[in-house]
């Protein structure tokens, strides 16, 4: 671990110029104009721009360790955060960092002009640093677009996979698209939540939405099946269309005396006449 004392004591007093170019050439891209914002974009390169400062004066290695790159590391991880919420792409978040060598090496022209060598060695260095800052950039970025997308994955998963309260006692859960594994695990787990929440003693799972069902989805339905039935519920499967019941025949899958229908509708009928309960139609006053 080592002072810079020439790109830190270049930071000390030019700060206030460097980060006046240095906001200027963010606002001179124009490629994304209706992201930029002149006033974040002040902000954010001015607390930058001081911790960088800060951390190089008081030591400077490749590992960028201590306290003081901790901060730096720090405020570009709310920056990527900030960046990826407003939609910007990697490459435009990391611009930020990159965006700064422009400035910083003009100022290290001017500040070497007549040693060659030690500009080289400076010019290198900034180079190094700001190269490996941007890279932490794109870390942070991609750690937040991906916990980004696992949210709205599992918010997408949640939604596709409602529990609805049909009647006092019967639920029903419709699904739509593929069910794999970890789909199942939601349907099972709103399910079971379901049943407990409505006090039900049937449950229909409609997969009238599902596109095909084989050796794999039937397995799954009947786990989910059996979860429901230790919950003291019993289900009924709807939706079996003709192509589907077919499939489940041809390839020999045993249901496990689970009752099936083709629709919706007539599971409800079923499930309403195992709690004893009817619908019947209002017959209308003579005359009317």
């Amino acid at each position: 671990m080592a002072t810079n004392t020439g790109m830190g004591a270049l930071l000390r007093d030019n700060e206030a110029a460097i980060l006046r170019d240095w906001v200027a050439v963010q606002l001179a891209d124009t490629d994304r104009r209706e992201l930029i914002n002149e006033s974040e974009v002040q902000t954010h390169s001015s607390n930058f721009l001081g911790l960088l400062s800060k951390a190089v004066q008081a030591s400077y290695d490749e590992e960028l360790a201590g306290p003081n790159w901790d901060d730096v590391r720090a405020s570009l991880s709310i920056l990527s955060r900030s960046r990826a919420q407003a939609g910007y792409s990697s490459m435009e978040t990391a611009t930020f960092v990159f965006s700064l060598k422009k400035p910083l090496f003009a100022a290290l022209r001017k500040a070497f002009a007549s040693d060659a060598t030690r500009l080289s060695e400076e010019t290198w260095m900034a180079s190094t640093l700001l190269d490996k800052l941007g890279l932490i950039t794109v870390a942070a970025f991609q750690r937040d677009r991906e916990a980004v997308i696992e949210r709205q994955q599992q918010e997408l998963l949640d939604l596709s996979t409602p529990v609805i309260k049909l009647w006092d006692g019967i639920v029903a859960v419709p699904l739509i698209g593929t069910l794999d594994s970890e789909r199942t695990q939601v349907v099972m787990e709103n399910l079971l939540e379901g049943i407990v929440q409505n006090e039900a003693t049937i449950a229909i799972i409609d997969i009238t939405g599902v596109p095909t069902v084989d050796t794999l989805v039937a397995q799954h339905l009947l786990k989910t099946v059996a979860a429901a039935r230790l919950m003291g519920a019993e289900c009924i499967i709807s939706g079996i269309r003709p192509q589907i019941a077919q499939t489940i025949v041809h390839l020999g899958v045993d249901l496990g005396g689970v009752a099936t229908k083709s629709s919706l509708a007539d599971a409800l009928r079923l499930a309403l006449a195992r709690c004893e309960l009817s619908i019947t139609t209002r017959s209308r006053p003579a005359g009317s």
